[in-house]
């Protein structure tokens, strides 16, 4: 996979800005970057900030920093464009990974917009192959880089983890049975791009795979592509292709 530029963020504003003027009209558009504007004061606040500790018990148990509380201001506007951050719940990870009927030791596990890398240590529990995480920001790839390095736990079954700094849009897959985990990290349109280009992966070198869409907002996405819904909540949706299902 290429290197990732980091966004800049008038870029990303401008690119926003034209992307959605030509689908939306300019009046549509302008009121959309209003609300996503007065959103993010609104987020800025004192209130707002201390709701975000609300996810800092996996922290306090681990000695590690993945909250969403700690991030800059420029990240967290960058993410309105993009996909803002937001840490896994364990718990709700670990019911996810349940519902997977599968040796883990057969697989790898790719987190797509990997942020901090929370998904990644709770990942190293279970005995997958190898565990890898996808991310475009540069400050949070560095904090995800700390952890992996201070993280230490008793219940780590995987220890061939890895966070790469790019963009999830050109990643290449590797040609391994593959996990894949996405927690809502792009737009449509790059959501979109990323199937396309595992589709593509897979029809050269076809192999299981099962993804797993937390917070599927952009589920219609996968709709009348090569995946098959196996299970599912309102929280979250376990999809496979026909490689898995035979297995």
């Amino acid at each position: 996979m290429s290197s990732a530029r980091e966004p800049k963020l008038i870029e990303t504003v401008l690119q926003w800005w034209k992307d959605h003027r030509k689908r939306e009209g300019s009046f549509t558009t302008l009121c959309g970057l209003t609300g996503f504007l007065w959103e993010f004061v609104r987020d800025s606040t004192p209130e707002r900030r201390r709701r975000r500790y609300g996810d800092v018990q996996y922290d306090w148990d681990n000695r590690v920093n993945t909250t969403s509380a700690t991030v800059d201001w420029r990240n967290r506007l960058l993410g309105v464009f993009h996909s803002p951050y937001q840490p896994t719940d364990p718990s709700l990870f670990h019911e996810m990974l349940g519902a997977l009927k599968i040796d883990f030791r057969g697989f790898t596990f790719i987190d797509l917009g990997s942020g901090k890398g929370r998904v990644l240590l709770i990942a190293a529990d279970y005995p997958f192959r190898r565990i890898v995480g996808v991310e475009l920001l540069t400050e949070l790839h560095g904090v995800a880089l700390e952890n992996l390095r201070q993280y230490k736990s008793n219940s780590q079954k995987c220890f061939d983890v890895e966070t790469i700094c790019g963009d999830a849009r050109t990643f290449t897959f590797p040609a391994e049975p593959t996990v894949l985990y996405l927690f809502n990290p792009l737009t449509e349109e790059g959501l979109s791009q990323v199937i396309v280009n595992l589709e593509r992966s897979l029809r050269d070198q076809p192999r299981p795979l099962y993804l797993l869409y937390h917070n599927p907002l952009l589920e219609h996405v996968l709709a009348n592509r090569g995946f098959r819904k196996l299970s599912g909540t309102s929280r979250y949706c376990v999809y496979g292709n026909d490689s898995a299902l035979k297995g």
